[in-house]
């Protein structure tokens, strides 16, 4: 009998997974949609920018590319970035208490600059500035041992190498040197394949693919290449076209569904993504938490932004907004988690969710209401009303309801003064069944 080759057999199925996945087509592609699970249900992700950029408090990598400061000048902060207060146990326990399922560390920026100790070329921190170490492993072994997802962040473009020339803007570039681009490109792969070996992430947050083709970046094959490693692994839009598995709008807060059925909003606390010990423009924690249900609304996810200083430690502002996150997430956990999308708007003045079986619908309030919340179009009886973490229960009734229409009428909860949040309040509202809405435009009096 002929046995086969294990190495020619890993080849073919690694060449048949390429061909699979270059000929995909549509924007978003689950080769396995159980993966999204954890995904869909984690709402909460905390982002975390940190790099050589903090020394000086500017823009990550783009404060060069864009003749703000010279490449050598923003090169001297390799040798104020020391990572000396640096507590990745701190950090996963802090982003644990914030209600965050997942977290996304930047590995490496446009900047080049590596957190671990790469082997594919010089530029590190652990080579080139007094940190002397490996950052990313050790968080990523502390989010683990919290139960927290790994997300890693990195860059396929790279301003430093020598590959990759900063300098020109073509919008293709290389395209007439396809050598010198393969080159950067298996630097590209090399890179990944220390990160997924290392580490075994379970989300790449890929960044900076706007400046080549998914074919010029070989997204096919880093994708299949990639999933080798993890089977289950998650990767954002970033690859192009049919690479990834969710959507990633930023920092605006959509005013619509993202058309991904899988999407979260990636946001600053502040205006800056890295640490800028200048910009104390932090938002408030209950602004927030608003955009924070804003997403719940529309069955998105939050990953919420903080840079660390260049010592490693969180700037108190960033701690205390996951502090206060930490507070209205626990008290409000079965009205966060595993909720999908709620019921469209002009049913009622507040953003809402529904439970798994859409039996539950609930309404998330940041306001007082003066006389009585009202809910229009809402077919179903109404069971039971409470207050989520605080169990008191209120009352609805039902007014303007006739006999002869299928229209119904207008639901009203009343809700005292000393029910209220801090910062939102959450209602539950207990259905006889799954949500049915009436959408249509009323009825008349017929007369014989």
């Amino acid at each position: 009998m002929k046995i086969c080759n294990p190495l020619k057999r890993y080849s073919l199925a690694f060449g048949i997974l390429v061909l699979l996945l270059s000929q995909s087509t549509p924007v978003f592609s689950q080769e396995s949609p159980e993966k999204m699970e954890w995904f869909k249900d984690a709402k909460l992700g905390i982002f975390i920018h940190w790099g050589i950029y903090s020394v000086n408090g500017i823009d990550e990598s783009w404060s060069f590319f864009n003749d703000y400061i010279s490449y050598d000048d923003y090169m001297k902060q390799l040798s104020g970035f020391t990572a000396s207060k640096y507590d990745p146990e701190k950090w996963a326990r802090l982003i644990k208490s914030s209600g965050a399922k997942y977290a996304v560390l930047t590995a490496k920026h446009h900047d080049g600059v590596a957190l671990w100790d790469t082997k594919a070329s010089d530029l590190s921190v652990v080579k080139k500035t007094p940190a002397g170490k490996d950052l990313v492993g050790p968080l990523m072994n502390a989010l683990e041992k919290e139960g927290i997802k790994k997300g890693i962040y990195y860059s396929v473009l790279d301003w430093s190498h020598p590959d990759y020339d900063r300098n020109t803007r073509e919008t293709f570039r290389y395209k007439n040197d396809p050598v010198r681009f393969q080159k950067f490109v298996d630097f590209n792969f090399k890179q990944l394949e220390e990160l997924s070996s290392k580490y075994n992430p379970d989300l790449y947050w890929f960044d900076g693919d706007w400046e080549h083709k998914p074919e010029e970046w070989k997204s096919a094959e880093l994708k299949a290449k990639l999933l080798t490693y993890n089977k289950n692994l998650i990767i954002n839009s970033r690859l192009g076209p049919g690479y990834g598995d969710y959507d990633t709008p930023e920092q605006g807060v959509p005013v619509t569904r993202p058309s991904s059925e899988f999407w979260e909003l990636c946001m600053t606390m502040n205006n800056s993504w890295g640490y800028q010990g200048n910009d104390h423009a932090y938002k408030t924690p209950s602004e927030l938490l608003r955009i924070f249900v804003d997403c719940l609304h529309m069955g998105g996810n939050l990953l919420l932004d903080f840079g660390p200083k260049p010592d490693g430690t969180i700037p108190e502002e960033a701690e205390n907004i996951l502090t206060e996150f930490g507070r209205w997430t626990t008290k409000h956990e079965s009205a966060i988690y595993e909720t999908q999308a709620g019921i469209p708007d002009g049913h009622i003045f507040a953003p809402t969710t529904l439970s798994p079986d859409k039996t539950i619908l609930y309404i998330y309030l940041d306001y007082k209401v003066n006389e009585s919340l009202a809910i229009k179009g809402l077919k179903n009886k109404i069971q039971r009303v409470w207050v989520v973490g605080n169990g008191t229960k209120l009352q609805a009734r039902e007014v303007g309801k006739m006999y002869w229409s299928s229209v119904p009428g207008m639901k009203y909860i009343d809700i005292p003064d000393n029910v209220y949040d801090k910062d939102i309040t959450v209602l539950a509202v207990l259905l006889d069944g799954p949500v049915d809405l009436y959408r249509e435009k009323g009825q008349v009096i017929e007369s014989n």
